[in-house]
């Protein structure tokens, strides 16, 4: 990645960031809230056959060239690697994402998540937080690792105890908890434990994600960002800004308006995309489009 205090330059300026933050509590949330608004979770590299590497040096140096860093492995290992560069105690567990109930007690990798530490305040005083740029709908500043609701922006969070022996009635630390989504999300919650979140198993992980025919990052183009209290998204065809007031949704009805949503709205970088990729990439999704209408959305 060349010279570490220029590339921390180029990544601060990625997000907007032309001081540089000091590793304290507003230090870490100026640097997430610009983070998860300047750089959009997306899986358009996957969607194009030519999925990017998860390693943090290689989504880092994607970062600061300004092109796309993907999804949550990527992200937060390109948000890891800057929070350490600023002076900030970073540690990585496991993260088990569920969107069905049955699937909740499941011990798959599909999410690496990230715990800053030493920066106690009276309502956290154990000091560790919840730092994430790669749920694509998220929380825009780091959540204390608390068990209770925080809200942030008008959305509430929920952090519980973990299973086994954090259950029993242990306070929730930084080895494990249980996480509720904001209502109306697309994922339901996250258990996070401390099993194998080593870089062969992320790399196992990604591969599987990125490449089984099965897997959902295959399906659909899905772009997201977190603009303060605003959720937005392009799924497909459709665009949606949540907010803890309400849903607008639309379709994107035209190739002009769906390049448009993702570029200008998403703010997704695109320049290596070549007329091939896109044409070929607008007929999938409207198939796909299309053959959801007709089964009635589910």
């Amino acid at each position: 990645m060349g010279d570490t205090a220029t590339t921390l330059e180029g990544y601060l300026g990625r997000i907007g960031l032309t001081e540089t933050p000091r590793p304290t509590l507003e230090g870490l949330r100026r640097v997430h809230r610009a983070h998860v608004s300047r750089i959009p979770y997306d899986n358009l590299s996957t969607m194009l056959g030519r999925p990017d590497p998860a390693t943090p040096s290689a989504a880092v140096a994607r970062a600061v060239a300004g092109g796309r860093v993907g999804y949550c492995f990527q992200q937060n290992g390109a948000l890891a690697w800057l929070l350490a560069g600023l002076g900030f105690s970073v540690s990585r567990r496991h993260g088990h994402v569920w969107f069905r109930p049955e699937d909740e007690l499941g011990t798959g990798l599909n999410h690496l998540v990230l715990v800053v530490s030493g920066l106690p305040t009276d309502a956290n005083p154990g000091g560790h937080w919840w730092a994430d740029a790669g749920l694509g709908e998220g929380f825009a500043e780091p959540l204390p690792l608390v068990r209770g609701d925080h809200v942030v922006d008008g959305w509430s969070y929920g952090i519980g105890a973990g299973f086994g022996a954090q259950a029993a009635g242990r306070p929730t630390g930084p080895a494990a908890w249980t996480y509720r989504h904001l209502p109306g999300g697309v994922l339901r919650g996250i258990v996070v434990t401390a099993r194998d979140h080593s870089a062969a198993a992320v790399d196992a992980a990604h591969d599987a994600l990125t490449g089984h025919d099965r897997s959902p990052f295959r399906r659909v183009v899905v772009v997201q960002r977190i603009d303060g209290p605003r959720q937005l998204t392009v799924r497909g065809l459709v665009h949606t800004v949540l907010t803890p007031d309400g849903r607008e949704q639309r379709d994107l009805t035209s190739y002009a308006e769906w390049r448009a949503a993702l570029a200008d709205d998403l703010l997704l970088p695109t320049d290596d995309v070549t007329d091939d990729e896109w044409s070929g990439l607008w007929e999938r999704t409207r198939a796909s489009h299309r053959a959801w209408d007709e089964a009635g959305r589910p």
